[in-house]
């Protein structure tokens, strides 16, 4: 008999959730022999949820469904009903508005039990629908398949909060009480982790993809992870970083726990500070104030690593201010990559600084940071033709390092962001100009970008240097008078080409792509959408 067949539980937890449930299950029982049981736990639905559930049950054997009999108000409580209730060797977690992809338990499963691994972990990507747009979640962390003696040797293992893309040994779950918070309990899944990682498992990873994370933004209920409109949102989510690095720290594991803390200012505070303008100013000052509780907990060390790395230049900027400032310039420093735009000030003793107002957040360790990891500066102006539209990008000096690194040119990519893979580029040189700057033009073609696909297009850059070394980045959107505007070109094919520019929240260029009438329509019907919620 191969020891490898149903050997896996899942775990699916929802709540009013009918249009997705039964999808998600099914994911789980196409996994194969290789799972024994599905127990779906429902949080006490109102939408006929669980009905769903119990006639799927009537024709599958390995499916049992447990009904709360008042909702918790989370994903903690239904998530530990199933680790109670599970009776397979390992045990899997699965949202019922996301799935299983096929192959994913086959995956984990024959590397947890070759590795003799109390964790198994893949690559989740989250796919935005209705474009179907997949972005990979911690990407070089499964880049290739490894086994991890224990979590200090691979400290980015932190940075994966995610509880869904792994398989865990149930029994070494319950030998050290690893559970979720009970209750309403945002991002719980970054409690669990960290009593996950304060256990020092051994841990196989795989490349595969084992989960497919739905990101559905017109929801009518949005998830957590995207409801951010709410200062309590943020309360929620500092908490939980809180209290994971407090679970790791007093497991004894200092550098993971310094480690989860540097996660907090590369991957929180710059997602929220992309979108803090977007708010109201009383949302910003209690953003304001609370992240500055937050970070004063911080000590040297952990500010002393990397100083001018985005988040932490980001983090001290806000620790040193009592009020809000300079949003637009963080939003750009917490774009990916990161870009520090003008002005470059000067302390009173020559050194670089953040701005002539606050000389005590230096950045001298800017002027000894590899070419390839600089924030670099470029603005790109759009001027519409008749032919096309002009694009001139500028590359911004920045104390010194631009001019002696010699750049030569700018490869220039409009990249479709649905999925779609499709990109356009060219090279194109880089002259010098005045004011410590360099700039490039070239032609955006409308039809050609219709051509490959309707939707948003992203601009990427990469500059190249005269040694060869490279650095890639995204482009500032230039506003005012006559940039950034709305405008149709003619195109054989379509007949017409709308073309919107905008600014992204971290104020990167972008594109709306709408070809004919149908495009006209589309491109009116989201501004409706966008209007109205």
């Amino acid at each position: 008999m191969d020891p490898y067949v149903a050997q896996v539980a899942v775990v699916v937890i929802g709540y009013d959730d009918a249009a997705h449930v039964t999808d998600a299950v099914r994911s789980a029982l196409d996994q194969g022999p290789a799972v024994r049981e599905v127990v779906a736990v429902d949080d006490c639905s109102t939408d006929g949820s669980a009905d769903l559930l119990a006639r799927l049950a009537d024709s599958e054997p390995r499916l049992r469904v447990i009904r709360l009999p008042v909702n918790s108000g989370g994903c903690g409580t239904p998530r530990n009903t199933g680790i109670d209730a599970v009776t397979a060797p390992y045990v899997m977690f699965l949202d019922s508005d996301d799935v299983l992809p096929p192959g994913a338990v086959d995956a984990l499963l024959t590397a947890a039990a070759g590795a003799g691994a109390d964790v198994a972990g893949g690559l989740c990507v989250r796919r935005e629908l209705p474009s179907g747009r997949e972005v990979p979640w911690e990407p070089d962390l499964y880049a290739a398949p490894a086994v991890v003696e224990r979590p200090a040797q691979r400290q980015r293992l932190v940075h994966d909060t995610l509880c869904v893309n792994k398989l865990y040994a149930t029994a070494f779950l319950r030998e050290h009480r690893i559970r979720f918070p009970e209750g309403r309990f945002p991002y719980e899944d970054f409690v669990f982790t960290a009593r996950l990682w304060a256990a020092s498992p051994r841990v196989a990873l795989v490349p595969d993809r084992v989960y497919v994370w739905h990101v559905r933004r017109s929801a009518r209920r949005l998830s957590i992870s995207l409801d951010r409109a709410d200062i309590d949102n943020w309360r929620a989510r500092t908490h939980a970083c809180r209290t994971a690095y407090d679970i790791l720290l007093g497991a004894g594991h200092k550098r993971l726990a310094r480690e989860a803390r540097a996660k907090f200012l590369d991957h929180e505070l710059r997602m929220y500070v992309r979108e803090l303008r977007l708010h109201e100013e009383d949302y910003r000052r209690q953003w304001w104030t609370h992240t500055r509780g937050v970070l004063a907990e911080y000590d040297a060390a952990d500010w002393a690593r990397d100083p001018v790395a985005p988040g932490r230049l980001i983090g001290r900027v806000v620790l040193m201010s009592p009020e809000p400032r300079d949003l637009p310039r963080l939003a750009e420093l917490a774009a990916r990559p990161a870009r520090l735009c003008p002005p470059y000030a000067r302390a009173s003793d020559g050194s670089p600084c953040w701005s002539e107002d606050l000389p005590a957040v230096g950045l001298e360790a800017l002027l000894t940071r590899p070419v390839r990891l600089l924030p670099l500066a470029v603005d790109a102006e759009l001027r519409p033709r008749v032919r096309g539209t002009r694009m001139r990008l500028r590359l911004h000096e920045l104390y010194g390092r631009v001019a002696r690194a010699d750049p030569e040119s700018v490869e220039v990519e409009w990249r479709h962001r649905e999925g779609s893979g499709a990109a356009v580029r060219r090279t194109v040189p880089l002259r010098p100009s005045h004011r410590d700057t360099w700039v490039a033009e070239t032609t955006v073609r409308p039809a050609r970008l219709a051509r490959l696909g309707a939707g948003t297009w992203d601009l990427h850059l990469r500059v190249r240097f005269r040694d060869g070394t490279s650095r890639a980045t995204t482009a500032h959107a230039l506003t005012g008078p006559g940039l950034l505007r709305r405008s149709a070109v003619p195109s054989l094919r379509h007949g017409l080409v709308l073309i919107r520019p905008y600014a992204t929240n971290s104020g990167s260029l972008a594109l709306r792509i709408a070809p004919g009438l149908p495009g006209a329509a589309s491109v009116l019907r989201g501004r409706l959408w966008r209007l109205l919620h």
